[in-house]
């Protein structure tokens, strides 16, 4: 296992001026991360110039088997804190080889809104609070709960410390200190309400930023569980009962609500938010009228509030 480890950890600057690129898209699922790796001639620090890439987009569920190609176009690089020296991580949206864009591209349409002059000018800031739950690999159990059983009630866990109320801070930690050498604008952590649910916080980022952000983050994480042998669960609510949902919140502002007087820009803006509630809630993904109950810190799915 050492030469194992040895050979994982080389560095490749002491000998060859060659990088790996590891291409990192969203699958079918909308959530499913899938990624492959090429070896590039030299560092790159500018998306722009890394070649496009394929894919078969049969076997991710986005194209079918009679014409299964997908084109990958990086959009986002961070540094690689798996392989580190100048291997990058990119982030990549899908098109058809015609250049359109595959009906489970979401960034395509965002890049264009966050380009727009208007919506530059303003400056639109996000802070993203990502919870998730770790997974015991062989029964999908919360990590640190007794197999088959339950922990005590809730309470003692949220930004909890000791043996029996923190579960897998090592991999949270060890995300943190990825995320932060990647280049990702990571603000934070703390261990969540429900024993095994953990929460990190990207921004405030920038407009599309966030995003790509966002998801370099979850593929992180995703891939330091698959070293821990822990599965990563992004379920808003993992396990039925009287426990904690787990989601993905969304705090913005633009220029106009941070300067003076822009508490009434944002009372506007909510209202707004209230006219589409059912459409906003459709587009939030699945699973969530499991966790909008009107419990356990949520109001419920079809109700619209503020405060």
């Amino acid at each position: 296992m050492s030469l194992l480890s040895d050979l994982v950890n080389l560095n490749l600057s002491d000998s060859t001026e060659k990088i790996i690129a590891e291409y990192i898209w969203i699958g079918g699922s909308g959530m499913d991360m899938r990624s492959k790796a090429r070896t590039l001639s030299g560092p790159v620090s500018d998306p722009a110039k890394l070649p496009k890439w394929n894919y078969d987009g049969s076997s991710t569920g986005q194209a079918p088997g009679e014409d299964s190609e997908v084109i990958l176009y990086p959009q986002a690089i961070f540094r690689d804190p798996f392989r580190r020296g100048n291997n990058i991580l990119v982030i990549c949206d899908t098109y058809t080889p015609a250049g359109v864009p595959i009906p489970t591209n979401k960034r395509c349409a965002a890049a264009k809104i966050f380009s727009h002059p208007d919506v530059v000018a303003e400056i639109p800031w996000y802070g993203l609070e990502q919870e998730y739950t770790l997974l015991q690999k062989d029964v999908k159990w919360p990590l640190g709960w007794p197999l088959g059983g339950y922990p005590g009630p809730q309470g003692p866990y949220y930004c909890g410390i000791g043996v029996d109320k923190a579960f897998g801070r090592d991999i949270v930690d060890a995300h943190y200190k990825a995320c932060l050498y990647a280049g990702i604008n990571i603000s934070g952590i703390n261990g969540e309400v429900m024993p095994g649910q953990w929460e990190f916080q990207v921004g405030p980022s920038v407009g599309i930023s966030s995003g790509d952000e966002l998801w370099a983050a979850r593929y992180i994480l995703e891939r330091i569980t698959e070293v821990a042998g822990v599965v990563l669960s992004f379920d808003p609510k993992p396990i039925q009962g009287d426990w904690n949902g787990a989601g993905a919140h969304t705090n913005y502002s633009t220029k106009s609500m941070r300067n003076e007087g822009g508490y009434e820009i944002i009372k506007k803006a909510i209202e707004k938010l209230g006219l589409r509630h059912k459409e906003h809630i459709a587009a939030y993904g699945e699973g969530n009228e499991r966790r909008l109950t009107g419990r356990h810190e949520t109001a419920d799915i079809n109700t619209f509030k503020w405060a």
